[in-house]
């Protein structure tokens, strides 16, 4: 299957009139290699980066999520072993950007071959960097991880907190099961999926660095778009805390935008609000629950923290796994979506990573639902195609609201849902598998979520 021919910001490009400008490409691949484009529903940002590799808002092969999460996990690596980057897997990444066949895979299997661990602790940023954040542990090897969560859990103190500014749900926290894994005397990373000003990392450098000083922060993201001033205050706060700030992305460039982009953007919302929405599908395609056999003490991410012993546990256990997913989806399937939810994203990954593995001739894609409201577009130039909207099912703190499901369709032959018992509720039955169902037969895993022992 090959990539698309236009490029999936064209649409925003020529009617918001906003530009990409390419900077350093480490590992071979631009912006515009990396990232479409869409309109947010959001007074504050007109415009969304819309990640070809993430898995987040485009289903995307497993093993391209997966593999470039790990190049970026070898970036890190090479910048806390002080070695040179060597743009030595360019190549694979541009012919798995592109769709070659087997070029996913090849991409994975290069950049995740054995090297000896590096000590880091790893912090990835909820809800959309969980899973990058998880990666580029994984390629550390020795590495602690921890995700910040939007979902207060009992039995877990909060270690902190911290606002990202842009947001339309800033709250975030901090909530290690072993705070002394988190404070332990080693380099931190902190990973997101773009840098576009750095404000966000730089006040959790400051909050943590004031709990527990550390010498070496390294921020990690697929695209950095800091401008000179942001780079200024980076390195400022690291004179100022006497330690050392690096950054290491796979692309970096800027985004250029017209001075009324905010109400240009806000005006394009409007005006294609007003449109009919399509049809709604009538059918109702059947619903059946798979058991996974998650392995006993392995967490269901990194929300309170995961170690390497739980990665190895849990790939020793993944093709069983993905086994009894493929002997449920049945013969005649040939193209199947894994969807996981918000926060949990690195579960479903592996999962549809091994899944893919399984079935090889079968076109396996990975995406998860989201907090983000954004403008649907159903034009080839346009990263966002479709758009289902269901409420949240998961008792978020916020309280309910408006969960989204993009670039989902009947394209699915198949859909496996992978969501944590928490997020196993009325609320999940009666909104997204109720349209899921519309689209395609539905395949529902559970996974149990950490919780504290007694």
């Amino acid at each position: 299957m090959t990539g698309p021919v236009v490029w999936p910001g064209e649409w925003v490009a020529a009617r918001l009139g906003v530009e990409l400008a390419d900077g350093s490409r480490p590992v071979g691949a631009g912006l515009g290699d990396l990232v479409g484009l869409a309109v947010r529903r959001n007074p504050k940002r007109a415009h969304l980066l819309v990640s070809a590799v993430l898995g987040k808002h485009v289903p995307t092969d497993p093993r391209l999520v997966y593999g470039a999460g790990l190049l970026l996990g070898g970036l890190v690596r090479a910048r806390l072993r002080g070695e040179p980057v060597e743009p030595e897997h360019g190549p694979a990444l541009a012919d798995a950007l592109r769709g070659a066949p087997g070029a996913a895979a090849v991409l994975r299997d290069r950049v995740r071959e054995p090297s000896p661990p590096v000590d880091a602790v790893v912090l990835g940023y909820a809800e959309t960097a969980t899973s990058l954040g998880h990666s580029v542990a994984d390629a550390l090897g020795g590495a602690y991880y921890l995700h910040s969560t939007r979902r207060p859990v009992p039995g877990f103190a909060t270690y902190g907190g911290f606002e990202e500014e842009h947001s339309h749900a800033t709250s975030h926290l901090l909530l290690p099961g072993d705070p002394e894994a988190f404070e332990r005397d080693a380099p931190v990373v902190l990973v997101d999926d773009e840098l576009s000003t750095g404000r966000t990392v730089l006040n959790t450098i400051e909050a943590l660095h004031a709990v527990r000083p550390r010498r070496h922060y390294v921020l990690a993201a697929l695209v950095d778009l800091r401008g000179e001033d942001d780079r200024d205050r980076t390195r400022a706060l690291a004179a100022r805390l006497g330690a050392r700030i690096d950054t290491v992305a796979l692309a970096a460039g800027r985004v250029e935008l017209p001075e009324n982009v905010l109400e240009a953007g806000q005006a394009l919302v409007e005006d294609l609000s007003r449109q009919a929405p399509p049809p709604k599908p009538s059918r109702s395609y059947p619903l059946t629950h798979v058991a996974l056999d998650w392995p006993r003490g392995v967490p269901d991410g990194g929300r309170h923290g995961f170690l390497p012993a739980h990665r190895t546990r849990l790939e020793k256990d993944l093709p069983g796994m993905a086994d009894a997913v493929a002997t449920r989806l049945g013969a005649g399937c040939s193209r199947v979506l894994v969807l996981g939810f918000e926060e949990l994203m690195y579960a479903p990954l592996r999962l549809a990573e091994a899944l893919a593995d399984a079935l090889p001739g079968v076109d396996v894609r990975y995406s998860t639902t989201t907090r983000s409201p954004v403008l649907a577009v159903d034009d080839p130039g346009y990263a966002i195609r479709t758009r289902l909207a269901f409420p949240a099912h998961d008792d978020p703190a916020d309280g309910p609201g408006e969960r989204y499901a993009y670039n989902v369709s009947s394209a699915f032959d198949r859909i496996v849902l992978v969501v944590d018992d928490v997020g196993d509720t009325v609320q999940l039955a009666e909104g997204l598998l109720e349209q899921l169902r519309a689209l395609a037969p539905v395949l529902l895993a559970i996974v149990p979520s950490h919780r504290r022992e007694a």
